[in-house]
């Protein structure tokens, strides 16, 4: 029996529904839990609160200023991430945070639909919504939702349709797909370089050397130039952990060990079988610079920052399945990956599996009472919240961050403080000082309960 090969998309025929079910059900679950964490006021000042403020600022025709990081500060000074304003009609008409955690849920079940639909040609329906569903659940795509919004969401669909495209051999689509990540984050340009690169090798070469080109010059004009601009030191505020430091580049890179743990949880879930195509090279520019970062955030396998390696694997994976042998070999590493994905999702504090809990499903009745006290600040007021409070208010309030604000020269006339206080952007003695010049800075306690408290200067 003959290796599986990438059959060519069929011409006027009906589309299969499956990928576009599958997309479906991984949205609803994806928006449930997003959602759920929000209502539950476990969402965050940084960094929901934040990327709504500067969506909502360009909802009303203004520069995306996150007042929560600073008064006045411009985002686009922070990273680079002018696609964030597509967004801005939905806001305008459900100016809420739950509108960007929607929108997160919709682009990442979308990415799911070109996986497997090339899952499909690749193999049979039955292994491509397995592959699907595998790609759906992985831990990479959780941890993302699992933590707030964040604009990484808009490479994630951008990749699967452009490295499903080039796996088909169709190198116009796979370049218009892959060109928008520029304005996704000032990271990306190198990714798109490495795509224009693999477009050469395996298609027209003055196409793909083209759009290396655009992204090696566009990602530094980014970073040499715009971001210096725009950002108030008029410096790229990410390149100060960049130097060596005499260190061995070896070592930098792989040590500590959490990064080699990073490199087996991304490829084990495939098998390893990633490693066999070329596409993986794709994620490259990603694990580089996190690797090399000395912030050790970025190591590890929380948060967003392993969103955009998902497709790159998955589609990898795939790729290399066309020339692993029979095709029954193909179809079995497609189920095997599948169970994988859903055994660690079940086995494992993995975000999705908080679904099945029954608690998931039942009213907050304290959350609510927060969300009550709260409406005691009158929209377009002016607030300092801690971090587990602001996004609550983003969507009606100028919301700084407490306890940074307030301060001399910036004095909100409302702050809203969570009780006991939250310790997640602050140490315990931090909070309490900075409670403690409240009364001095001429703040009283407006409203009390048992989960918040909300002063007002006098």
């Amino acid at each position: 029996m003959s290796a599986p090969t990438v059959r060519p998309p069929a011409v006027r025929k009906k589309a299969d529904p499956a990928p576009y079910l599958l997309a479906t059900a991984l949205f609803l679950a994806y928006a449930s839990w997003s959602v759920h964490r929000h209502l539950r006021l476990e969402t965050s000042g940084y960094d929901l609160g934040i990327f709504e403020q500067a969506v909502r600022g360009y909802a009303h025709l203004h520069a995306p200023e996150a007042t929560i990081k600073a008064p006045g500060f411009l985002l686009l000074g922070d990273h680079f991430h002018p696609i964030l304003v597509v967004l801005a009609p939905l806001y305008r008409l459900f100016p809420s945070p739950i509108t960007l955690l929607v929108a997160q849920a919709v682009l990442i079940a979308a990415s799911s639909i070109p996986i497997t639909r090339l899952a499909v040609r690749i193999v049979d329906r039955r292994a491509a919504v397995s592959a699907g569903l595998a790609y759906g659940m992985s831990w990479g795509l959780q941890a993302a939702v699992d933590f707030d919004f964040h604009e990484v969401a808009f490479a994630v669909p951008l990749l699967a349709f452009g490295l499903t495209a080039l796996v088909e051999r169709r190198f116009l689509a796979a370049v218009a797909w892959t060109l928008p990540l520029i304005a996704v984050k000032e990271d990306l340009p190198a990714t798109v370089a490495v795509i224009g690169l693999l477009v050469a090798l395996r298609g027209p070469r003055r196409l793909g050397t083209t759009t290396t080109l655009i992204g090696i010059c566009s990602g530094l004009v980014i970073v040499g130039a715009i971001l210096p601009a725009l950002n108030s030191a008029h410096v790229y505020p990410y390149a100060a952990g960049a130097a060596l430091d005499g260190q061995d580049p070896l070592h930098r890179l792989l040590l500590p060990a959490v990064k080699v743990h990073t490199l087996l949880w991304l490829l084990a879930p495939t098998l390893f079988l990633a490693l066999r195509s070329p596409l993986l090279l794709v994620a490259v520019p990603t694990l580089a610079w996190r690797f090399w970062s000395t912030n050790p955030l970025y190591w590890g396998t929380a948060f967003q920052y392993s969103a955009v390696l998902m497709p790159i694997v998955f589609v990898a994976f795939l790729d290399a399945l066309t020339t692993t042998g029979p095709a029954r070999r193909a179809r079995a590493a497609v189920h095997a990956t599948c169970v994988i994905a859903v055994a660690a999702t079940m086995l494992t504090p993995s975000p999705l599996r908080g679904l099945l809990s029954p608690d998931t499903w039942t009213t907050d009745a304290e959350a609510r009472q927060v969300r009550l006290a709260l409406a005691r600040i009158p929209d377009d007021a002016r607030v300092a919240a801690d971090n587990r409070l602001a996004p609550q208010l983003t969507s009606r309030a100028t919301v700084s961050f407490f306890p940074a604000y307030p301060q001399a020269g910036v004095r909100p006339e409302w702050v809203a403080v969570s009780d006991p206080p939250d310790t997640t952007m602050a140490t315990p003695a931090t909070m309490a000082a900075a409670l403690d010049r409240l009364p001095g800075y001429g703040y009283r306690i407006a409203l009390r309960t048992s989960e918040v408290i909300i002063f007002r200067r006098s």
